[in-house]
């Protein structure tokens, strides 16, 4: 079956974050998915009836019919029971879900299992993993800004601003449940704790970042090198005004840490910073508690 390439050209990538989230390659996905999704010139009525290589596409299709399922799941937990019960049911849901989709995956793929994690990547050199690692990061960041500008396309930069500091209410309280439980973190680690978590989010492998100890009961993080900003400097483009989302993005993970502790902005664009950071946060642990 041959398919027909679209005549239409994508639009242009917009002046925001989102446009250079991958270091300027964000056009090309783009294009790719569009092009991926475009309707079949023939319907088959089964299945059984379409050539090798769309049941293939259909598998991926599969796949993303899964990914969405599962995060409809959790959100609409989340908003009929709240956040803590929510987490309580990924966690069960997760180890089971996990289990079951790679037992079945090794099975077709002609892979081992050992300990829930597939051979191939226990067999990967740790400097391949560690590559890896920065590769999945780049993605996330990828994908959150095609996210991004899904939106914005066709509703406009305050729509779209206004959806991702709403899903940053959402991801950084999950992000810090998640390295809590990676890395068996008691319910209220401290600052100390918050200094590990950060190092693990998914930011880290892709932006560089400075933290400080400022007091025995504060913590400075300096963002130094943002893989968006700088994208946009290289451009000649004014810095994006993330101050936003930060304003929820770190507070909300700095909490779902340690609830003691708070978040103070030094400055994030549209603020104006030094050369050696874009944004920087302070977090403090309440006073009467117990430093870190």
């Amino acid at each position: 079956m041959t398919r027909k390439k679209s005549s239409k050209r994508s639009k242009k990538w917009s002046s925001s974050d989102a446009a250079l989230m991958a270091d300027g390659k964000l056009p090309e996905i783009t294009l790719l998915i569009k092009f991926k999704l475009q309707p079949m010139p023939i319907k088959p009525n089964m299945i059984d009836d379409l050539p090798r290589e769309e049941v293939a596409r259909l598998v991926l299709d599969m796949f993303h019919r899964i990914a969405v399922h599962y995060g409809l799941w959790f959100n609409e937990i989340r908003h009929q029971m709240g956040m803590e019960k929510a987490l309580e049911a990924l966690k069960t849901a997760s180890e089971k879900s996990i289990e079951i989709q790679l037992e079945r995956l090794s099975k077709a793929f002609g892979f081992q299992m050992k300990d829930g994690i597939p051979a191939p990547l226990l067999n990967m050199p740790k400097k391949s993993l560690l590559r890896l690692l920065n590769d999945l990061c780049i993605n996330w960041l990828a994908n959150d800004g095609v996210w991004f500008q899904a939106v914005e396309f066709s509703n406009g930069m305050n729509d779209a601003k206004r959806c991702n500091d709403s899903c940053w209410a959402q991801f950084s309280p999950f992000e810090a449940w998640s390295i809590k439980r990676f890395l068996d973190l008691p319910e209220r680690p401290g600052l100390e704790g918050l200094k590990t978590a950060l190092n693990f989010r998914l930011y880290a492998r892709i932006n560089t970042q400075t933290l400080i100890d400022e007091s025995p009961d504060s913590l400075i993080l300096q963002m130094n090198d943002c893989r968006v900003q700088s994208a946009r400097k290289r451009k000649g483009l004014d810095d994006y005004p993330c101050k936003s989302a930060g304003m929820v993005e770190y507070p909300y993970f700095a909490s779902a840490i340690d609830s003691r502790i708070t978040t103070e902005c030094i400055g994030c664009p549209p603020d104006k910073h030094p050369d050696q950071w874009y944004c920087a946060w302070r977090f403090t642990l309440k006073q009467g508690d117990s430093p870190r």
